[in-house]
This record gives structure tokens, sequence and C-alpha cells, in this order.
């Protein structure tokens, strides 16, 4: 069976699709995080659960704690220096 280069090449073709979509399916790409670049003083230790991530200042991104919220798994980017932060921490 002789098969011809046009028809050899388009199933090659059609073989990558398959398995790069195969591959992303299993290994999706995950979004670049966003940096906090502002931070809010208000209060929210009543929305917000676990332990922070700590973001250290760079480029136009802000020295920062990030939380997660309990509801939504919102990241909610609070000052550090904040009293209530402080308090919540100890």
């Amino acid at each position: 069976m002789k098969m011809s280069p046009r028809i050899l090449s388009v199933a090659l073709l059609l073989l990558c699709i398959s398995l790069s979509t195969q591959v992303r399916a299993r290994f999706p790409i995950k979004p670049v995080p966003l940096c906090c670049n502002t931070v809010s003083p208000d209060d929210v230790s009543s929305l917000i659960t676990g332990n922070p991530e700590i973001q250290h200042a760079h480029g136009k991104c802000v020295h920062a704690l990030i939380f997660k919220s309990k509801q939504d798994r919102e990241k909610l980017c609070v000052d550090p220096k904040a009293a209530w932060v402080q308090k919540y921490m100890k």
C-alpha cells in the first residue's frame, strides 16, 4: 500500500494535534498569578482563612500578605503593618 506524501503529512499533523490536546488536558496551563500592587488596611480577619503568603516588593508589586477568603478562596492583599494583622498573626 503506497501513501501519497500529502496524505501522510495530513495524518502526521492530525496525530500531533491529537497528542498535544491530550497533554494539555492532562497538564492544564496554570495562569501566572498576579501580584498585589495595593494593599488594604481594613480588618478582614472574619473573611480569611489559613496562613498568608508573603509577597516582597518588586517592580509594581508591593510588600503584602496574601490571604485566601473563606467563601470563594479569592486572594486578599493586606498591609502586613496593619494593627489587626499583627494581632491575627500572634
